[in-house]
């Protein structure tokens, strides 16, 4: 067929046509190098040439058969196929291949304009050549053309909108957006539409001369990911609100949550007192703006164990007017804390640390220790520093890590449930060796120095046990980190000596 072609002097007579296609040869061997879905571009591109291809033998075999016009009209078609083909490669060439290159940002919807106009230019070049007078075409059309504005006024608004919308760049795919009671991520902007996928899952179509007229908020973008969030709680006037707003941003600040941000930190406010309650606002910045709920949700939790471990969770969003109505309230009482002071009896007594106390002392620690909670990730000890107190782990777990400085750290042990950690601060008063961290949502005892204060001075012979446990926990210690702690510093006699100090024991 080709041979054909060439002594039938086909491509001397089409010259520019063969210029064309090899042109978008070219064009498309240089765009499946460089774009992600060039393959995807040949794929769809060789359909059409292929289609094409048959257009053009079919042009030629059907003079053979007498069909001279079908052929002429074939041919049109082939050679209008083959500059529509030249225009779309050269279209994505220009707009996604030179103008990155130049570090130019066009919308996409600019490309896909300038592909419609060249295609009209296209088709009122191939009519002129087939001898139409071009000038009555434009005059028919300009009237047409005023009927159709008059009668699609709002889908010319919504394509007029979209081109403005791309071309300022006022809303792009990816950005996160609010309009109205629409709240979610731009995944298409054509030219009629805007679609938003909400977090629900709902994809909502947003016609563009909606957006042209109305106000809509950008909250978070590629560029700019970060959004920022308010959480509001309040508690009774009876707690100091300089207690409150410190440890809660101490508490969410060293807490390492999902999806938000370290730059700028959390941050607790003092908003107003009303109602009987002091009205409080956390505001941090959201790096994954679909996870929003989620992480609201973990910021409360973090909020609540804070204020718990405060001793003022009671107070967490309380009413004025708090009525309960019971009978025998001061039996119930008894007979709950009784229960409350059994379990913790129970509990105390599987610790190898108190297993010398007799059962009044048992009493006496299980009825003033306090439970505190944790949620996950808050740092439950930190190491360097001083603190009096220990932690008796009833549910949940907790991580060990020993901080080399600011950027290292080595994981050293995860603590169950019935661990005791702490100890060395309870009975020396010694800074904290390691860092522990809430591994999951944890609940514990927590026991401080005075409690132990009477038991000491009038057993001052369990300094001696107590000094014998905490050297064996040491051993323990330092086999796992052997490079981080000194010899010295698990001898059974300067412990014994710290302990004496620290409770003021004469033996």
């Amino acid at each position: 067929m080709l041979n054909d072609l060439f002594q039938a002097g086909w491509f001397a007579d089409h010259l520019d046509l063969v210029a064309v296609i090899a042109t978008a040869l070219l064009l498309q061997l240089l765009l499946i190098k460089t774009l992600s879905d060039g393959i995807k571009l040949l794929r769809s591109n060789l359909i059409v040439s292929g289609l094409l291809i048959v257009l053009s033998i079919s042009s030629k075999i059907l003079p053979t058969a007498g069909l001279l016009e079908a052929s002429v009209l074939l041919e049109e078609l082939a050679t209008i196929g083959w500059g529509l083909l030249f225009i779309r490669l050269t279209s994505i060439v220009i707009f996604r291949l030179l103008l990155p290159a130049m570090r130019i940002k066009s919308p996409r919807i600019l490309q896909d304009i300038v592909f419609v106009f060249g295609c009209i230019a296209w088709g009122l070049v191939r009519l002129r050549y087939a001898g139409l007078n071009l000038s009555g075409v434009v005059t028919t059309s300009a009237v047409i053309t005023g009927i159709l504005a008059f009668s699609m006024q709002d889908t010319l608004g919504n394509i007029l909108g979209g081109l403005a919308l791309q071309l300022d760049n006022s809303i792009r795919i990816g950005d996160w957006v609010r309009i109205d009671d629409v709240r979610g991520r731009v995944v298409e902007v054509h030219w009629r539409h805007t679609a938003v996928r909400m977090n629900n899952g709902a994809r909502v179509i947003i016609p563009n001369s909606i957006l042209m007229r109305s106000k809509f908020e950008v909250f978070s973008s590629p560029d700019s990911p970060n959004w920022r969030r308010v959480i509001r709680f309040t508690t009774g006037f009876s707690v100091p609100p300089q207690l409150v707003v410190r440890a809660v941003e101490k508490a969410l600040r060293e807490a390492k949550i999902d999806n938000v941000a370290a730059d700028p930190l959390p941050q607790c406010l003092v908003l107003d007192y009303l109602e009987g309650s002091t009205h409080y606002m956390v505001r941090y910045w959201l790096t994954v703006p679909q996870a929003d709920e989620t992480t609201d949700s973990m910021i409360r939790q973090h909020i609540y164990a804070c204020l718990q471990r405060q001793g003022i969770g009671f107070e967490l969003g309380r009413p004025c007017m708090d009525i309960n109505l019971t009978s025998n309230t001061k039996q119930v009482k008894a007979a709950l804390l009784q229960e409350k002071i059994n379990e913790r009896i129970k509990n105390l007594s599987t610790v190898h640390l108190f297993s010398t106390l007799n059962e009044e002392e048992l009493y006496q620690v299980a009825s003033s220790l306090r439970e505190n909670i944790f949620a996950k990730n808050d740092v439950m000890t930190k190491q360097g520093d001083v603190a009096h107190w220990l932690y008796l782990i009833i549910h949940g777990e907790a991580d060990v890590n020993y901080e080399i400085n600011a950027q290292e750290k080595r994981h050293l042990a995860v603590l169950k449930p019935g661990t005791v950690f702490g100890e060395m601060g309870l009975m020396t008063g010694e800074p904290r060796r390691a860092t522990v961290t809430a591994r999951t949502h944890t609940e514990c005892y927590r026991i401080d120095k005075p409690i132990f204060d009477n038991i000491m001075l009038t057993r001052p012979d369990l300094a001696i046990e107590f000094a014998q446990l905490l050297s064996e926990r040491n051993q323990e210690l330092l086999k796992i980190h052997e490079d981080n702690i000194k010899p010295d510093q698990v001898q059974h006699g300067k412990l014994l000596d710290s302990i004496k100090q620290f409770f003021k024991l004469s033996m």
